[in-house]
């Protein structure tokens, strides 16, 4: 049997190309289906109710804290600006929904107020925050 001596061998390489694919693949498929959670910015203690139920598409969230301060979008607003802000909110989304987390010892008043705020801006979609049982 004649060996080769002047034949050169190939060296094996892994082609990496498809492996990386992959994983831009998977990359936009986990960040397509992740859902991400907008918080108020601010620690409020949400009162307990035995009725209360998850709200999937929470779209806005304004929140009362204790001293009676409210917070949209991480931003300290006065009471007589949350219509405004409501009022642009609902020409942008109009299908949004608008979650009221008001911390279980701030003032009832301050809340209400808030509440008629968001509903003389003409958004039907309100939802009062609680923590389930």
């Amino acid at each position: 049997m004649k060996l080769d001596v002047g034949r050169k061998t190939k060296d094996t390489e892994i082609n990496m190309a498809p492996l990386i694919d992959m994983v831009f693949i998977l990359l936009i498929f986990f960040l397509v289906t992740t859902s991400f959670v907008k918080e108020s910015g601010v620690e409020v203690k949400r009162p307990i109710a035995s009725t209360a139920e998850t709200a999937e598409k929470t779209t806005i969230i304004v929140a009362v804290t204790e001293d009676g301060a409210v917070w949209i979008d991480s931003k300290n607003v006065d009471i007589r600006s949350v219509r405004a802000t409501m009022e642009r909110f609902r020409h942008e989304n109009p299908l949004g929904n608008v979650v009221i987390t008001a911390d279980k010892n701030s003032l009832f008043g301050v809340s209400i107020e808030v509440l008629d705020e968001v509903r003389a801006a003409g958004i039907t979609n309100v939802v009062v925050a609680a923590t389930k049982e």
